[in-house]
């Protein structure tokens, strides 16, 4: 909407509704080192016709997947989305979807958010999901927080180093604080050496996380890092690739506690990084103490199916500090379109994403590896979807020749702080190959780094 200024005479009735004479006094409470002392330098106002214009100009400035070849990866893929996806999220009744409280007059809405945390325990094997969270990062402090109420440990969570760094640090900044300690394994050869993990554990660690595949695209030993976690009286918790799911066990078949993931790959467009979306399931045994939104299918006073909020009494309008988390929201429509991709492609065409996502990384890496001067950095380890390459003339030499050529590639692995990292991880760099890369495209990345 429009900005709407106040007068003073409104200024001061404000002021004086809530206890103060001034807005100094209100904000009297912020240091002085911390404020402004200085007006905001503020361009002068323009036309509407000039406004536009100049918005223009910076929109001009934008290079998406659509001008160029996307093989960049690092946590968000450029997939293919059908039309369809498109065409249903932005009706009218779902384009401000949001979980609401007033469920009689929201069916349609409930109902979406039910199929589509049906569809996330059909993908994962987990007994039951929440309506989602805000992305894969809130996920895993979620998860922790979780693991932590169930095991009634407090004090100690598990990472692998191979857990997505971005992660990593949301973890560290909701814990560090609050006197839980949390243990990073050293990742030093593209995955994690169970028997590290093992002596990482003890029985106050409340759970271990496992990314896989991790960030470097490569596969853990998932299943028997889960037995591991097991043997210490510790939650599973699993943060997977949706669509690795098409070909790989999942979470649920291997005893996972809690599976957990970044939802983008499943229907929504990069867009510069967000809004994105969280999936979060877990075993039906810990759903009480499962964060968000649970939507419930049951049958009115006439016997007709219908769709509410269920387990409320988790949440904070009714426990307040006591709710298994302060998530009031989720990301709806992104749900949204998740469901309606996942409906799309079905089990074969999640498969098929699947293989294709596999299969065209490795003729890729087989195919890079031939260039002089670049060399797979985990060559002995299996991956899906992406892989990191080392450069000898160094990351942003092969980042600059590739965009040359019109091809995007990265991240850059020296963006991120790893312990006990070789010196190749300074010029390394993730390579991501969706379903949507061609082999010509390939071969075109190939001959233009030879040249």
């Amino acid at each position: 909407m429009p900005y709407i200024f106040n007068t003073p005479e409104q200024q001061q009735e404000m002021l004086k509704t809530i206890g103060v004479d001034s807005l100094e006094a209100l904000f009297a409470t912020i240091p002085s080192e911390l404020r402004l002392d200085r007006p905001l330098e503020i361009p002068p106002a323009l036309t509407e016709m000039e406004l536009q214009a100049h918005v223009s100009r910076l929109a001009a400035k934008n290079v998406g997947p659509t001008s160029r070849v996307c093989m960049q990866g690092g946590g968000a893929y450029d997939h293919f989305i059908p039309a369809a996806v498109d065409e249903i999220a932005r009706r009218g009744e779902f384009y401000t979807a949001y979980t609401p409280y007033q469920a009689e007059a929201s069916q349609g809405s409930l109902q979406t958010f039910f199929e589509f945390q049906s569809l996330i325990c059909r993908l994962t094997g987990m007994d039951v999901s929440n309506a989602s969270l805000y992305e894969g990062g809130t996920c895993v402090s979620e998860a922790a927080f979780m693991a932590m109420r169930v095991t009634n440990r407090h004090n100690r969570v598990v990472l692998l180093g191979s857990l997505h760094p971005e992660y990593q640090q949301v973890v560290e900044t909701y814990l560090t604080h609050l006197n839980c300690e949390v243990v990073v394994v050293p990742c030093v050869d593209g995955a994690a050496d169970p028997a590290a993990v093992d002596a990482a554990m003890n029985e106050e660690t409340a759970c271990l996380v496992i990314q896989h595949p991790n960030f470097f695209g490569t596969l853990e030993e998932a299943e028997q890092l889960t037995e591991i976690a097991h043997k210490y009286g510790a939650l599973s918790v699993v943060s997977y690739d949706p669509i690795s799911l098409g070909i790989l066990k999942r979470p649920g078949d291997y005893g996972a506690d809690i599976a957990i993931a970044e939802g983008q790959s499943l229907g929504t467009p990069l867009q510069f990084g967000g809004p994105y979306l969280g999936l979060f399931s877990c075993s039906e045994k810990f759903v009480r103490r499962m964060p968000g939104r649970l939507i419930g299918q049951t049958v009115d006073r006439n016997g007709k199916r219908c769709y509410v909020l269920n387990l409320q009494a988790r949440e904070q309008h009714i426990r307040r500090d006591k709710a298994t988390s302060n998530i009031c929201s989720n990301q709806g429509l992104i749900a949204i379109r998740a469901a309606v991709y996942l409906s799309l492609l079905g089990k074969q065409g999640i498969r098929e994403v699947a293989e294709l996502s596999c299969q065209k990384p490795h003729y890729a890496a087989e195919q890079l590896a031939m260039v002089e001067g670049i060399e797979l950095l985990f060559p002995e380890r299996s991956f899906f979807k992406e892989f990191a390459v080392s450069c000898s003339e160094g990351a942003d030499y092969l980042l600059r020749k590739a965009r040359q050529a019109g091809f995007d590639l990265g991240p850059e692995l020296s963006r991120f702080d790893y312990k006990n990292a070789s010196d190749q991880f300074q010029t390394g760099v993730l390579v991501a190959i969706t379903e949507q890369r061609t082999r010509s495209e390939i071969d075109q990345l190939v001959t233009a780094l030879k040249a």
